[in-house]
């Protein structure tokens, strides 16, 4: 639907009454949400607003937008979350898995079809025709399309898993998509390892050959060149094509300037990991002897490879971890540390920084600057590089562990002591737990009786001799609360990090020092990937007061920002503004300054 450009007609704020039919509609259309994550859906006093815009093909289409980015979309009177929405609620739809080269096909207009569908072994979620579904990538969980499934899960079985399966609406990289902040997919590792999967993944081979995956429409303008892919993506999406057009189009492509990347790769008998094990290695030491600096250090790690790394790659290519034989940038750094290049300290929890380089290194002094760079440009370019290189805000994700107490109340659902599972999963496990044992009070359906085993995990002592019924909220609330706090923080560029608790928020804090003057004290940056001397730079700069980073008293490894006045305002515009930080992760922000009305 939105594969092609669309027409604007209208922008215009959502206001009170408005707002409050908006949030009891998405309440209708997906039920699964809770009311705390509904508040944060529709929040009562952020920006919202709502444009009207008219498709290609001439439908009127309503968009919802909050943060700059399009959460909703209704066609009749009929609600659709959009791809930045479900990457806040990754299990908000039954979600359908298939082979990442199909994704360009989809952005391109395409339908998907059942053969192009990874099966995993504990089945398909059960849909019927007409069901609102997610569309993921294999091995991760971020929905990158929203569609309507064409059959029910019987009928797709049934069909022997061939026809077209899904219309698609909305996709990760189509015009919706680009109205938005232009973000890419998070990385949402499952929670549970499918290894029917890894298996298939394996079999990606056979699967190709059956027939063609996906359906295209009529259109010329909706095709996607197979010339704009490499070399082994073309042999991924060999079946997408069909074996026909398949050597027309390698012939055609040929003719194109792309041939020249095509044969320089074929001569370069490195296997692809070889040859992005070889371009990390490259931007790594590139990016010390040229960018970094010793007042630099500590240098988060996260901030090294956005900011430093990235802009030492060469035009044309990309740094991916996941592609190369580290997987993983902390490994990628213990083996430079093996080598007693550098120091990495981990001086926060789950927070690593560069604290000590050795730039007499034989390794540092024997890398040339490749032809196209000069550490003058390189110099001049980092800061620029560093001013274009926008901050991305670390996706977090709630999650529950099921704690020992918990054990009887999941334990019917798979699950042992320590799964890992998000407030939607045990949502759901509840709601079965209590359908399954039918406990739901048959005089008011709104309460749940309570059972032994409820009785045990949700009831105080002396609570046990008087709660008969739990309502349906209270009885999901208490299972919340009993269950290990967890939460995943994943960074830009490297894989998710679960760590225990809660996530610590943004601590702003007002100190009186002597002679009555007043410090803006900022703790817990690095939590969120902010380099604490990058932020203490940035607001000298727009405030011009001094800013300082001291140790966070009582710690060894921990800093905190210190700028003199009280800069609250300048802080709320950059944090919530400028990296897009939600405000429910900033604490003390109601300590700003008031502002005099002038008469």
């Amino acid at each position: 639907m939105f594969s092609r450009a669309f027409r604007v007609r209208s922008n215009t704020a959502i206001k009170g009454s408005d707002r409050r039919k908006l949030r009891a509609d998405v309440a209708a259309a997906f039920p699964h949400l809770s009311a705390e994550q509904l508040a944060e859906f529709i929040p009562n006093k952020e920006e919202l607003n709502v444009i009207k815009i008219c498709s290609h093909k001439g439908e009127a289409v309503t968009v919802y937008m909050n943060h700059r980015n399009p959460i909703l979309f209704e066609i009749e009177k009929a609600l659709y979350p959009t791809v930045y929405t479900l990457w806040l609620y990754p299990d908000l739809l039954p979600a359908f898995s298939t082979w990442p080269p199909v994704l360009q096909k989809l952005a391109g207009g395409a339908d998907l079809m059942l053969p192009g569908v990874v099966v995993p072994s504990s089945g398909f979620p059960q849909v019927e025709r007409g069901a609102l579904c997610a569309v993921t990538l294999l091995g991760n969980r971020a929905p990158v399309a929203v569609a309507v499934a064409t059959m029910s899960t019987a009928e797709m079985l049934a069909a022997g898993m061939k026809g077209k399966g899904f219309a698609v609406l909305h996709t990760y990289m189509d015009h919706l998509w680009e109205y938005g902040d232009k973000s890419c997919p998070p990385t949402l590792a499952p929670l549970v390892t499918d290894s029917a999967e890894k298996e298939s993944a394996e079999d990606e081979e056979e699967m190709e050959k059956k027939e063609p995956v996906i359906s295209f429409s009529t259109d010329p303008l909706q095709h996607v060149d197979v010339g704009d892919l490499s070399l082994k993506e073309q042999d991924s999406c060999a079946v997408l094509m069909g074996t026909e057009g398949l050597e027309e189009s390698r012939a055609a492509e040929t003719a194109q300037d792309a041939n020249a990347e095509v044969q320089e790769e074929a001569e370069d008998s490195r296997t692809p990991q070889e040859q992005m094990d070889a371009l990390f290695n490259q931007c790594f030491f590139h990016a010390l002897k040229c960018k970094v600096k010793k007042s630099d250090l500590p240098l988060l790690t996260s901030t090294f490879l956005r900011s430093h790394m990235f802009s030492c790659c060469p035009a044309g290519q990309q740094l991916d971890i996941k592609k190369s034989s580290y997987k993983k940038f902390s490994k990628f750094l213990q083996c430079m540390q093996q080598q007693r290049i550098l120091q990495v300290k981990e001086l926060n929890k789950g927070v690593e920084s560069i604290v000590e380089v050795d730039w007499k290194h034989p390794d540092i002094k024997a890398f040339a600057v490749p032809e196209g760079f000069s550490s003058a440009s390189a110099a001049k370019d980092s800061k620029s590089e560093d001013r274009e290189q926008a901050y991305h805000a670390p996706e977090i994700i709630p999650l529950y562990g099921v704690s020992t107490k918990m054990i009887p109340l999941f334990q019917e659902s798979g699950h042992r002591k320590g799964s890992i599972l998000s407030s939607s999963e045990v949502r759901n496990i509840i709601i079965n737990y209590v359908k399954t044992n039918e406990l739901v009070d048959e005089t008011n359906k709104n309460f749940v009786r309570v059972n032994a085993i409820l009785c045990d995990c949700l009831l105080d002592k002396s609570e046990q001799d008087e709660i008969s019924k739990l309502k349906w909220d209270d009885l999901l609330s208490r299972c919340l609360e009993r269950l290990q706090p967890l939460h995943q923080v994943t960074f830009f560029g490297q894989e998710p990090i679960v760590r225990k608790g809660n996530i610590e928020p943004i601590d702003i804090t007002i100190a009186q020092r002597s002679s009555n003057k007043k410090v803006t004290i900022i703790k817990n940056l690095e939590l969120y990937g902010l380099d604490p001397q990058c932020v203490a730079n940035i607001l000298q700069q727009k405030v011009q007061a001094s800013a300082t980073i001291t140790p966070v008293p009582g710690t060894k490894d921990r800093v905190q920002v210190q700028i003199q006045g009280n800069q609250i305002h300048h802080l709320a515009k950059m944090l919530l503004e400028e990296y897009q930080l939600p405000r429910k992760y900033i604490q003390g922000l109601e300590k700003a300054p008031k502002l005099s009305r002038k008469k």
